[in-house]
């Protein structure tokens, strides 16, 4: 249930505090005033789409923050799962809209628009006159039917028709690939075999033979340096590692005479132990090098064949590798596309058949309950002075879709000399109203919801159909909460809270909403019923009232 609504720098509200009470909440003042400010702000902080132009002129952004009581819905689970605290009963929803968007927060965290989404199927259920065109097109009678009957198998019914759907694609895209023509086949195939005959293995085959290629190109060279190399550190008398040896028998006398040196002479010894490695290193590899023509062409023609494949299938050993494997899967696909479309299409009708099944006990049980529905409708109906309507809910087969082989249309006499039409071709404004109100006072019931906030719902009604519409909504409000735009003095006598709306014209233009007290409220319903507080109007708005 709402129970408060603070507004800050929205359209022409300045700053704005309003208590909604448990049953019957009203909404009146004169035309232009801006009544619809209130319901299309709860709109807005329930997710409704809205821009940066709601926010006040001269503020820098505009908020909406609504408290709500609950006591219906189980919401542990839901708000666990999106990390909101649940404090208890008491929920604070707040909209935040500034110059480049907006945000939204359930108890002081941010959530997303989905979030905002299910929230609002749980808590409340707001009609405009916007929805009242929706409840014309045939498209949403059957989802008003499924959602008041609430069958799980259309949930399982919903998930397999999209699995069915995504095997027809992937049909769609063998049979795509199986119409390559012999000769964009022979292509693909000589490119696989290319890239596989190569036998790529290392990533850094290229860069691996491009090194081995320099040592052999330089077998002399590299003899000639690496030799001198060993002789420079090894060879005759003169040698590095002599006048080491010769360094380390000195060092050894002195040590003898200052053992501080020690450290010295075992850096020396190791340094004689590290060049006599490498220079047993030099001697092999300046032995080893031969020269080996043959070798090299191998080697530059595999670097021949590496760097074609590189210009031709990606840059890199590895971008040639991913590329070869992509190709072969596709090829694959092609050479086993025909058996997979035999295999694929036996899946699909198996699931077609499959979703038939379903289809037809969902149809089966729509019928059921739409002659349970029609019943109850037309029960309300005639409480809001339509004594001899007539309605139905209209059923004809169609092919397989999202909602099964159902195409459903509500039909509707008003008149006893008529026969039943689509509702959208027989039904005038007033009598669209009550059917709405009907609809709409038995899913708000069904539904569980708390709030239920009808936007001039009285239109094109007047005399004994605005006593029933008002003793309908007063009924509804026994036991949810409903707030409600008026411009009948009936049933706004029935409110428990009356709300006038007041736009002044000042400096500047704003708008005021007001809680009425009973004198206050008095004199709302006179002028709503008269056009004027007279001592005629007041005694009708005292009868109205109290009576």
């Amino acid at each position: 249930m709402l129970t408060k609504i603070c507004i800050k720098n929205y359209i022409l509200i300045d700053n704005l505090e309003l208590d909604f009470a448990q049953g019957l909440n009203i909404i009146t003042g004169e035309t232009g005033a801006g009544k619809s400010i209130l319901i299309n702000a709860i709109d807005i902080a329930f997710g409704a789409k809205c821009g940066k132009e709601v926010i006040k002129s001269g503020a820098d952004k505009a908020i909406i923050e609504l408290t709500l009581v609950n006591k219906k819905q189980n919401v542990s689970a839901f708000f666990e799962e999106y990390g909101i605290d649940n404090i208890g009963e008491e929920i604070i929803l707040s909209r935040e809209i500034t110059q480049t968007g907006s945000r939204s927060r359930v108890n002081g965290c941010l959530v997303n628009q989905e979030f905002v989404r299910i929230f609002r199927e749980m808590f409340i259920d707001i009609h405009s006159q916007h929805q009242t065109y929706s409840f014309l097109q045939p498209k949403f009678h059957i989802v008003l039917l499924d959602s008041y009957m609430k069958n799980p198998d259309l949930i399982t019914y919903k998930s397999d028709f999209e699995k069915y759907k995504l095997l027809n694609q992937e049909l769609e895209q063998l049979k795509s690939l199986s119409q390559k023509t012999e000769e964009q086949i022979d292509f693909l195939r000589f490119q696989v075999e290319e890239i596989e005959n190569a036998g790529l293995e290392s990533l850094t085959e290229d860069e691996d033979l491009s090194n081995e290629l320099s040592v052999l190109e330089n077998v002399e060279k590299l003899k000639e340096l690496t030799g001198s190399s060993y002789w420079t550190l090894s060879g005759d008398d003169g040698s590095v590692l002599d006048a080491l040896i010769q360094i380390k028998a000195t060092l050894a006398k002195a040590v003898n005479l200052d053992n501080s040196l020690t450290n010295i002479e075992s850096e020396v010894v190791s340094a004689i132990e590290i060049l006599k490695e490498s220079a047993s290193v030099l001697r092999d590899y300046s032995s080893s090098l031969e020269n080996d023509t043959e070798k090299i062409n191998q080697i530059q023609e595999r670097l021949f064949l590496l760097d074609k494949l590189k210009r031709k299938y990606g840059g890199t050993i590895e971008k040639v590798i991913e590329t070869g494997r992509n190709l072969r899967q596709e090829l694959d696909n092609i050479e086993f596309s025909t058996k997979n479309i035999e295999d694929l299409e036996i899946k699909i009708e198996d699931a077609k058949n499959n979703l038939y099944v379903l289809a037809e006990n969902l149809s089966t049980a729509r019928k059921s309950c739409a002659k349970e529905l029609s019943g109850m409708i037309v029960e309300k109906l005639e409480k809001l002075e339509l004594p001899k309507v007539k309605f139905e809910i209209g059923f004809e087969s169609c092919d397989l879709c999202s909602n099964g082989i159902d195409k459903i249309e509500f039909l509707i006499s008003t008149n006893i000399s008529e026969g039943l039409k689509p509702l959208a071709k027989v039904a005038s404004g007033g009598e669209i109203s009550r059917v709405m109100l009907a609809i709409k006072t038995i899913f708000a019931q069904s539904d569980n919801i708390a709030t239920v906030i009808f936007d001039e719902i009285d239109t094109g009604i007047s005399g004994r159909t605005s006593q029933s519409v008002a003793e309908e909504v007063k009924a509804l409000a026994q036991y949810m909460q409903i707030v409600m735009i008026t411009h009948q003095a009936i049933i706004a006598s029935k409110s428990d809270r009356h709300f006038y709306v007041k736009k002044t014209q000042e400096n500047q233009t704003s708008i005021n909403i007001s809680i009425l007290n009973e004198s206050q409220k008095l004199n709302a319903i006179a002028e709503l019923a008269s056009g004027e507080i007279t001592e005629e109007s007041l005694s009708l708005a005292k009868t109205l009232i109290y009576n």
